[in-house]
């Protein structure tokens, strides 16, 4: 038996992302995926009532220099799709069947942060809320997101 601690096959991607050390049993086989890794998203709170990760404008912009429509829709899926797996389960997949968004504010810089709420945690449905801010706490954009849990 070796004394030496075997890391997560993916702890080295998890920690970039900001996933506590206690998530990473749950997330080390699939980890967070190469698009959170691309857009450098990073989590600051994780847990089934609220979901919250960070994004720079920066990378990330539209050819006129504002955060991409797409980008939100990315952090919003991204947030609303980890707090539905954590609602539903280490023996549950969760996917996403519908996801929406309204754009209130254009982001030029600086730190976007998206918070997810859960609006329906069932069994085989859940539906959040995720809304986007900027710095100063102006709301960015609101997107809805609805995921079906199946169970393995």
């Amino acid at each position: 038996m070796s004394d030496k601690f075997t890391p997560h096959p993916r702890s080295a991607e998890l920690l970039a992302a900001g996933v506590p050390d206690e998530y990473h049993s749950m997330l080390s086989r699939h980890g967070v995926g190469t698009l959170v890794e691309k857009m450098g998203i990073v989590f600051t709170h994780m847990s089934a009532d609220s979901m919250v990760a960070t994004m720079p404008v920066e990378g990330n912009t539209q050819v006129t220099g504002l955060l991409h429509g797409g980008a939100h829709v990315v952090l919003a899926e991204t947030l609303g799709s980890f707090a539905a797996a954590f609602h539903a389960g280490p023996t549950s997949r969760v996917v996403g069947i519908e996801i929406n968004a309204t754009h209130h504010r254009g982001a030029a810089g600086g730190l976007v942060t998206g918070t997810a709420t859960p609006v329906h945690l069932g069994r085989t449905l859940t539906t959040h809320e995720v809304v986007m801010t900027n710095e100063a706490g102006q709301r960015l954009s609101t997107c809805r997101i609805t995921n079906m849990i199946l169970s393995d």
